[in-house]
């Protein structure tokens, strides 16, 4: 076969094609439609029109076509997105419940931890009390320590000032007793005490000769002497229980009974006698009888 047969029979069958589609075209075409109905004997221009028509009708069913197939995989897709953030949140959720798990578990820890802060704070504050109490008990012990050890300070004062006028003691002798005036300070008990320990006791005035002696070896200062009235108020005696044969009170004494305090107790006074209360303290004189 030649080539122009050949090139016959291609365009013969292109053309049957078209003629084929074109029905095709007209049968699902609207017939109210006038534009789609043409005949043979139109010329080729409008059967290029009638062509470019009936393409793009031929576009418009593929893209209706097309459409089911978009939305089916648009909800293909929207659900594969549903699945993966249902994934994301439940894996998000059960990350959000560990943490909260541990977090309660961290915020029990603390709270153990605080009331364990809480009682160690209420014992060191026990201790602390403790320890103020107990520095101020030291502090009040030290003070009474340091105040024993002032008392003993003057006690050691004391010995040795008595030691030393025991060491220097030296009896005056007047009109066959001898006396000796003591100047050191102590009560009138206290002072007796000490004439006997030295085979004496409080000396006893009989007269205003012997008055005045002492007067002068006391030099007028005050000093207890062995008259007293502690055993019955308002009866004076003297040591050895005998009467006062003379009296030189002072104006106005004794003055016994008269206050608060009890004066029991016989100091002389520039020549002469004051009752005054026995616990107090002043220099006193001692009387040894040579002869009886």
């Amino acid at each position: 076969m030649s080539y122009y047969g050949n090139m016959d029979i291609h365009e013969t069958h292109k053309m049957k094609r078209e003629e084929e589609e074109e029905m095709e075209i007209y049968a699902n075409a609207d017939p109210n439609n006038s534009s789609d109905v043409w005949t043979e004997t139109d010329n080729s221009v409008t059967r290029c029109k009638k062509l470019q028509h009936t393409g793009s009708y031929s576009v418009r069913i593929k893209n209706s076509r097309a459409a089911p197939v978009c939305l089916v995989l648009l909800c293909f897709l929207l659900l594969t997105v549903v699945m993966v953030l249902s994934v994301i949140i439940y894996t998000n959720n059960t990350n959000y419940t560990e943490e909260r798990h541990q977090l309660l578990t961290n915020i029990t820890n603390l709270t153990e931890d605080r009331d364990t802060l809480l009682t160690k704070i209420t014992n060191l504050t026990e201790d602390q009390n403790q320890l103020h109490a107990k520095n101020i008990r030291l502090t009040q012990e030290k003070d009474e320590l340091l105040s024993n050890e002032q008392d003993l300070i003057k006690q050691r004062d004391h010995l040795n000032q008595e030691k030393n006028e025991l060491l220097k003691m030296e009896w005056i002798y007047y009109r066959s007793n001898l006396y000796y005036f003591f100047k050191l300070k102590k009560s009138w008990t206290e002072s007796r005490r000490y004439c006997r320990n030295h085979g004496a006791d409080l000396v006893i005035i009989n007269n205003r000769e012997e008055q005045d002696f002492v007067d002068k070896i006391t030099a007028g200062e005050k000093a207890w002497i062995g008259l007293s009235d502690s055993d019955v108020e308002g009866s004076w005696k003297w040591v050895d229980d005998s009467k006062p044969t003379s009296w030189i009170w002072h104006y106005g004494e004794p003055s016994s009974g008269g206050g608060q305090v009890e004066e029991d107790c016989v100091l002389t006074v520039t020549s002469a006698w004051a009752d005054y209360p026995c616990d107090a303290e002043f220099q006193w004189i001692c009387e040894k009888r040579v002869f009886k």
